[in-house]
């Protein structure tokens, strides 16, 4: 029984590890972008931007507002 509850508690673990290396290997090529101003500005636009439309969205889909 000890080996079956060491194994389930790799997994949190794993979850971590993997959701962070995926934001990693995700934010990485966005990196250069944010060297000059006006690419900063744009990146960070679109960010903001692509997460009011996600929130606008699932508000007015669930009933919320």
């Amino acid at each position: 029984m000890k080996d079956f509850f060491d194994n389930v508690s790799r997994y949190p673990r794993y979850f971590i590890s993997f959701t962070l290396g995926v934001f990693l290997n995700a934010a990485q090529p966005l990196v250069p972008l944010l060297q000059r101003p006006a690419t900063a500005i744009a990146l960070i636009g679109a960010v903001v931007a692509g997460f009011l439309f996600l929130t606008f969205t699932l508000r007015a889909m669930l009933g919320l507002g």
